[in-house]
């Protein structure tokens, strides 16, 4: 299946300020930025066709993969002063590049490639920046088998924070971490059908207006997952990322486990 991704927001929670011009899913995780990690992952379960919806930065995006440099991250020989690859990340993908707008919201992003995805039934789409290790396969193995027009990946919250059971009176009744909560939330990670563009207003939400939607007529599909999932949304949770990489703790790096 064809996957969209969308890599044209701002990023504001990202950057260190306006003199930061590196869009979020260029933002490094190991020698590689988060959208290349998302794209590996895509690509170890053989779905290697890419439509990137672009906006902000989309310059960076498209050098990055314009100058690609596959020795960065695979093994080489040099003899006799050539470079001989040992492994290769891209040379059997394929990558559309779109422009969607600077302020175009997901759901608009998504209409304007539709005609990208040449008419597939299904597709996937994701934001450019969350990483996981969900098996993909079964992922979409039970979507189908929902009967559903959409799903989308669900995860227990990430926050750290404690929500407060308080009285009228102001007396704390309970502290509970938000984490232990029976609630789930969006975790991206979407399996769609050519429905989903009958539900898209122009300028609309995939999320708020498509999957609510079908969410009220009780079609669309949550898959439920309990291992690693993890956003890049700020700063600190990309350097926290970087750092597991750098200490080998890979676990979205399906590609690389046994």
């Amino acid at each position: 299946m064809k996957v969209v991704l969308f890599c044209g927001g701002y990023g504001m929670r990202m950057r260190g300020g306006s003199g930061d011009v590196v869009p979020k899913p260029m933002q490094l995780v190991g020698p590689r930025p988060l959208l290349w990690h998302v794209m590996r992952y895509y690509a170890h379960y053989g779905h290697k066709e890419f439509v990137l919806c672009l906006g902000y930065g989309a310059e960076h995006i498209k050098n990055f993969f314009l100058t690609y440099q596959e020795s960065a991250s695979n093994d080489f020989v040099i003899r006799n002063g050539q470079l001989e690859l040992l492994g290769t990340d891209i040379s059997d993908w394929s990558i559309t590049f779109v422009d969607t707008g600077v302020e175009s919201a997901i759901g608009e992003r998504l209409r304007r490639v539709r005609d990208h995805l040449d008419g597939d039934e299904y597709f996937l789409a994701n934001y450019a920046d969350v990483l996981t290790d969900a098996p993909l396969d079964t992922m979409i193995e039970r979507f189908h088998a929902s009967g559903a027009a959409a799903s989308m990946m669900v995860v227990p919250p990430q926050s750290s924070f404690h929500c407060v059971d308080i009285a009228p009176t102001g007396e704390v009744k309970d502290i509970i971490p938000v984490a232990q909560m029976p609630l789930w939330e969006n975790g991206g990670y979407f399996v769609l059908s050519q429905e989903i563009f009958d539900l898209l207003p122009p300028g609309g939400d995939l999320v708020a207006d498509a999957c609510g939607t079908l969410a009220g007529q009780g079609r669309l599909f949550g898959y439920q997952h309990m291992g690693f999932w993890k956003p890049a949304d700020t700063f600190k949770e990309r350097a926290e990322l970087d750092d597991a990489y750098r200490n080998g703790t890979r676990p979205w790096m399906v590609w690389d486990q046994p």
